[in-house]
């Protein structure tokens, strides 16, 4: 059994995000563990650009209400205690809502080969982030 003390709150690239997002990383597997997960807070508005993962993610709504989009143009909205699961190599952006702050935990796997955990793309658009939203897919 291993225990590791908290590791600091990071401020989350802008490369990455749009608005200010913060994250703390909570697991960092080493073989033969894979898996990673980091707890990640938005503010009102904040959101990540659009983005894909080799082996999916998993998130799970802590506080606020998390957006989740899809290529498709559809917005999912989550409250806490939802889970949305996002499978390998589907595109996809997620952040909160633009009213209020909003908590998910990440969780993802690193794939076994050489492709990235993460594949990041261009910034989500203001027209893209205020669409429709709906509950559940």
């Amino acid at each position: 059994m291993e225990f590791t003390g908290p590791r600091p709150t990071a401020k989350a690239p802008a490369e990455w995000f749009t608005g200010d997002v913060w994250f703390d990383v909570i697991h960092v597997g080493t073989e033969p563990s894979r898996l990673r997960a980091n707890l990640t807070r938005f503010a009102p508005g904040a959101r990540t650009r659009w983005h894909h993962h080799a082996v999916g993610q998993t998130l799970h709504v802590v506080a606020g209400v998390a957006l989740v989009g899809t290529r498709d143009g559809t917005i999912f909205e989550a409250q806490p205690g939802e889970t949305v699961h996002c499978p390998p190599g589907e595109e996809h952006w997620h952040g909160a809502a633009p009213d209020r702050f909003m908590e998910h935990l990440a969780l993802w796997e690193a794939p076994d080969d050489d492709r990235p955990e993460t594949s990041w793309l261009e910034p989500v658009t203001e027209q893209q982030y205020d669409g429709p939203r709906t509950r559940r897919g």
